[in-house]
């Protein structure tokens, strides 16, 4: 059975993992006769209420958080090596843009948590597929911009576009249906909720960006 990493960034679409892409990825991985390898980084978020979106000024594990989607099967992702995986896919969420990398707040200028940019490279190094669902692909382009150049998508948001292409990767417009496939640098991406109004249009490409993903396991 092939093994598919799911890299977490919280519970909560304004402070971590968007809930429904990520339970979408892990039924799709599972309907494909895969098994998902959930992790998250052991680090801090800042808390969101998700009544208000507002700030709470409090913050939570990441790790910790994520483990309610999970069901508590959650490894740490320091802990976890390209060895141990077919294939790696990230939901979106603000997590994934502020949680495991600060894109959210610095664009093209931004980092990423060390453990999960080594992770992606290992992944990229091995030609094991990544996915990417959402705002997550902008961790990619930050990873692999400058010396793979791959092409992402987003959507059609013309500001995180351009933010993109300034890392070295390239943008590539797609429907919320839909992905965008690079088959050099084995990687998917699709926007689910960039663009998606309705459940189950993202859940219509986040199936497709799964496929495609353990196809190319």
């Amino acid at each position: 059975m092939k093994k598919i990493g799911v890299v977490l960034s919280g519970c909560g679409v304004r402070d971590g993992s968007e809930i429904h892409e990520a339970v979408l990825t892990l039924l799709a991985i599972d309907q494909a006769g895969a098994e998902a390898v959930c992790m998250a980084p052991d680090s801090e978020l800042a808390e969101v209420n998700h009544c208000t979106m507002e700030s709470t000024g409090a913050s939570r594990k990441v790790l910790v958080e994520s483990a309610r989607i999970a069901r508590g099967n959650i490894k740490d992702s320091k802990a976890v090596t390209a060895d141990e995986l077919d294939a790696l896919i990230f939901p979106g969420g603000f997590g994934a843009a502020l949680n495991l990398c600060d894109f959210g707040q610095k664009g093209a200028a931004a980092s990423v948590n060390p453990e999960v940019a080594r992770l992606v490279r290992e992944m990229h190094a091995a030609k094991k597929p990544i996915g990417a669902i959402c705002i997550a692909p902008t961790l990619l382009a930050l990873v692999l911009g400058k010396t793979a150049g791959p092409t992402l998508t987003i959507g059609n948001d013309a500001a995180t576009a351009a933010e993109i292409e300034k890392t070295g990767a390239r943008h590539r417009t797609c429907g919320v249906t839909e992905v965008v496939l690079d088959t050099a640098n084995r990687i998917v991406t699709t926007p689910a909720y960039m663009l998606g109004t309705r459940i189950s249009e993202v859940a219509a490409g986040i199936t497709k960006c799964v496929n495609e993903v353990i196809r190319l396991a």
